[in-house]
């Protein structure tokens, strides 16, 4: 059977720990996903999942032609326990689990001959995170696709840290086995002057948890897809993010968590932060309750802080439900300025008016920036922060 029809496959069993398998998402704000790239056509500007992005700027991202020679260099650091190789295209597991939704990931997948492969066996717990480096060169065009193949009852944590310059478009797409557990973390800390392009999707298991974290800073233009479904009951999700757009910069982050199994749990949560002119932030999250994921538990929420004038963040939370059989759902958006009161009350204590609002600041971004479990990164994250804080003179 080829990658395409296992992806087809239709399974619709109504019985209690079901798993709904068709690649036919019902979805109303997913287009159904297709490796041909001319399935995919050219976007106006005026699709859904393209309305938000100034197609303008894409520098050629989605013309469909293959990575020009040296446009990027990879580094892959193999801790002890991990097996590392590659994947044609149409070897699995490659193709098993995303199935691109727009353009950019089917030019991806499609001018990425041989794919990452990382495989953790079952079992196998992997003490330090495995980091693949991409560093882009200015004026070139990199295309890049990765497999995590986790299995049962291991642990691993994934970094993808992408620096440099350039125009990149890369997919990830990562299988959690029954009973582990996976952290992704993807940092966006590219020059001002680089686009990017990707779609991350996960499959996970039973009783599996899988997080997913992204913190975008830097680039022209970065556009994510985040995505996740389930393999069995009581698996759980955890999307999170964190960016912080200057003057000039788009940073889109774009989540759809596919309910379409029973007893599962998710909790998306984006923080973003905005300064100077023509900063622009989007965030569209979308959850899919499916008629055969009864007694599910979701939430999502999105919470911007715009620091200056001309700058704008849009927040769009989105649930689309089919049962009512379920635990809890919600969603929650917030976009606004510092808070007067929590100024005041630091300005009182005999705190500076700058200061108290880098305080705020720190605080605004503390939750996510505890939660990513990798020290080193963590700094280097904080430090950014302030260093962007210093010169908006906050």
């Amino acid at each position: 059977m080829s990658v395409t029809e296992q992806t087809a496959t239709e399974a619709r069993p109504n019985v209690t720990g079901a798993v709904e398998t068709s690649d036919k998402v019902a979805s109303h704000l997913h287009p159904e996903g297709s490796f041909n790239v001319e399935d995919h056509p050219m976007p106006n500007g005026r699709e859904e999942i393209w309305r938000f992005t100034p197609l303008r700027r894409l520098a050629g991202a989605l013309e469909h032609r293959p990575s020009d020679e040296g446009a990027a260099e990879y580094q892959v650091y193999e801790p002890e326990g991990i097996q590392v190789g590659t994947l044609a295209q149409g070897e699995a597991p490659r193709g098993s689990v995303l199935l691109p939704s727009d353009r950019a990931a089917a030019i991806a997948s499609a001018e990425t001959p041989q794919a990452l492969h990382i495989k953790v066996p079952a079992e196998t717990v992997v003490p330090e995170p495995v980091t693949v480096t991409v560093t882009g060169a200015a004026d070139k065009r990199s295309n890049a696709h990765y497999v995590l193949q986790v299995g049962e009852f291991a642990k691993v944590t994934l970094l993808l840290d992408h620096r440099g310059s350039g125009v990149h478009t890369g997919n990830l797409e990562v299988l959690v086995g029954d009973g582990a557990e996976v952290t992704v973390v993807s940092v966006q800390d590219w020059a001002r002057d680089a686009v990017h392009l990707g779609q991350h999707e996960a499959v996970i298991g039973r009783d599996a948890s899988y997080k997913h974290i992204v913190v975008s800073l830097g680039g022209d233009l970065v556009r994510l897809n985040s995505n996740v479904r389930y393999a069995g009951t009581g698996a759980s999700a955890d999307l999170l993010g964190l960016y912080f757009a200057d003057a000039g910069q788009h940073l889109e982050h774009r989540q759809f968590v596919d309910h379409n199994a029973p007893h599962t749990r998710s909790n998306v949560d984006y923080k973003g932060a905005l300064q100077g002119q023509d900063a622009r932030t989007v965030w569209v999250g979308d959850v899919l309750i499916r008629k055969v994921a009864e007694q599910i538990e979701t939430y999502e929420i999105n919470r911007n802080l715009v620091l200056t004038d001309g700058a704008q963040a849009d927040s769009v939370p989105n649930l689309e439900i089919e049962t009512g059989e379920i635990v809890s759902a919600g969603h929650a958006s917030a976009t606004g300025r510092f808070d007067d009161e929590q100024l005041f009350y630091l300005q009182s204590r005999g705190i500076s008016e700058t200061e108290a609002r880098r305080l705020v600041v720190r605080g605004f971004f503390a939750d996510l920036l505890g939660r990513i479990g990798i020290e080193s990164v963590r700094e280097r994250l904080t430090e950014a922060i302030e260093q962007r804080l210093e010169k908006a003179g906050v």
